[in-house]
């Protein structure tokens, strides 16, 4: 029976390296995956997923507004898709989670969707509040602070590297941007003076 996975973590845990290991796990062995990413994550250049140990691949850039069902459906009528990956999977609205939720349900295709599960802020992301809730398993995918314990939150530097505390929630960006923490340090840092409101 095909699923809904969604493994979560915090900035530089691995995800998309565990993302583009498992494509091509499934494509050593014959078998098509399709990977999608958002069309305004383009760090690596659009339609390109890069981790930070060097592994890339190609990907689809989906827009927040694209039917992903239709596109996946229409992906393995023109050759049978053993797996969908999703990177950045905080990223997809609440709609696509449930198209992504049908492709599993009815086209029988397991879907693997890795990201954040909150953003800067502690706040959860739409795509990942969605995925929390609906998805068949729950995968953490874990990384460490500083102190060594886990971290499970993330805080924004500015181009100076003091930390930031209001702004946009999607602000695309890697670790000269971002920095993973405990909860315990991450709310320390968050009430420092020194942060950037």
């Amino acid at each position: 029976m095909a699923k809904l996975y969604f493994s979560y973590a915090a900035m530089n845990a691995g995800k998309s390296t565990l993302l583009l290991q498992a494509s091509h796990n499934y494509r050593e062995r014959g078998m098509r995956t399709a990977i999608f990413i958002a069309a305004f994550d383009d760090r690596a250049g659009r339609g390109r997923i890069s981790s930070r140990i060097g592994l890339e691949a190609d990907a689809y850039p989906f827009g927040g507004e694209e039917d992903l069902f239709a596109i996946i459906e229409r992906m393995h009528g023109e050759g049978p898709l053993a797996c969908v990956f999703i990177d950045e999977a905080q990223f997809l609205s609440e709609t696509q989670v449930w198209q992504l939720a049908r492709v599993s349900d009815e086209l029988h295709i397991p879907v693997m969707a890795y990201g954040l599960r909150t953003d800067f802020q502690g706040k959860l992301f739409p795509g990942s509040r969605e995925l929390l809730a609906i998805a068949d398993e729950l995968r953490e995918v874990r990384t460490i602070c500083h102190c060594g314990r886990k971290a499970t939150m993330v805080a924004r530097l500015d181009g100076e590297g003091r930390i930031v505390r209001q702004g946009a929630q999607v602000d695309v960006g890697g670790n000269e941007k971002y920095v993973s923490y405990c909860r315990r340090h991450w709310s320390e840092i968050m009430r420092c003076d020194e942060a950037v409101s």
